[in-house]
């Protein structure tokens, strides 16, 4: 199986939370990761904000972030180009979806395109129901 990591699922993986031993399993166990430089970008300002609100320790952050670089150095990374802010204006099943929400199932479109057998990573309610309107499967099977 071939993944889409949505951020959702990545920040509970790297943030240690419970859903994210089922998110590091799915990743585990793909064939092929792919993510969006808006995977990274919520990523990155998610951990500037735990540790700017005290929730983590600067070395924790500072290992989170190697986690995740090693991890997208090993994904396919799709840039917001043309294609997808295009696609992300358009409507999608399930609306009401929010802008940034749109851009990763426009980015999740784009990769079904050109990757077979995508999954959408992903624990956001309304990111999964609006992957399943567009045809796509999700996983985790549930999200915790």
């Amino acid at each position: 199986m071939n993944l889409y990591a949505e951020s959702s699922a990545v920040l509970a993986w790297l943030l240690g939370e419970p859903a994210g031993r089922s998110v590091h399993r799915e990743l585990r166990r793909a064939g092929y990761v792919l993510t969006s430089d808006l995977t990274l970008i919520e990523c990155d300002r998610a951990l500037t904000r735990t540790f700017a609100s005290g929730g983590m320790r600067e070395s924790a952050i500072a290992t989170r972030r190697e986690i995740l670089a090693a991890s997208a150095a090993r994904w396919g990374l799709l840039r917001i180009d043309v294609e997808v802010v295009e696609r992300a204006r358009r409507p999608f099943p399930g609306e009401p979806i929010r802008s940034l929400d749109a851009i990763h199932l426009a980015s999740a479109l784009a990769a079904r395109a050109a990757v077979p057998d995508l999954s959408v990573l992903s624990l956001d309610r309304r990111v999964r129901a609006g992957a399943r309107g567009l045809g796509l499967s999700v996983v985790p099977a549930r999200a915790e």
